[in-house]
């Protein structure tokens, strides 16, 4: 089993920031990627962004130049600085971790639980 640890969303004011965590651990023998994605109430979910291996990464259009995407391989975490927040940013927010479960085994993909993000005056 993997799981995915989530660090708590909160409301902010529209031009604050926020930095979210994700925490993968459990029988995971090998990380691709790991990203963020959010859905917006009746919105497909969408990507945020995403690091692969050797730091390869991509990011929505409407987030680029605002959040910041890192992860630590020692920690198998990720995280997601957002700054200059506004209110279309407003939805749940999940953690993704594309990973092999074990030694030469399909890659899989894990969720977090997703966390709420609040932006409003």
């Amino acid at each position: 089993q993997v799981q995915l640890v989530e660090s708590g969303g909160c409301l902010v004011q529209p031009g604050g920031s926020l930095r979210f965590s994700c925490a993968a651990s459990g029988c995971i023998f090998s990380i691709n990627v790991m990203g963020w994605y959010r859905q917006a109430p009746e919105k497909q979910r969408e990507l945020v962004a995403k690091i692969a291996s050797g730091d390869r990464i991509n990011y929505a259009d409407s987030v680029k130049g605002r959040f910041t995407i890192s992860r630590d391989n020692a920690k198998n975490t990720v995280y997601l600085q957002m700054n200059s927040l506004k209110a279309e940013d407003t939805a749940v927010y999940y953690c993704n971790v594309v990973g092999a479960p074990q030694y030469r085994s399909p890659p899989y993909s894990y969720w977090g639980q997703g966390t709420q993000v609040t932006v409003s005056s």
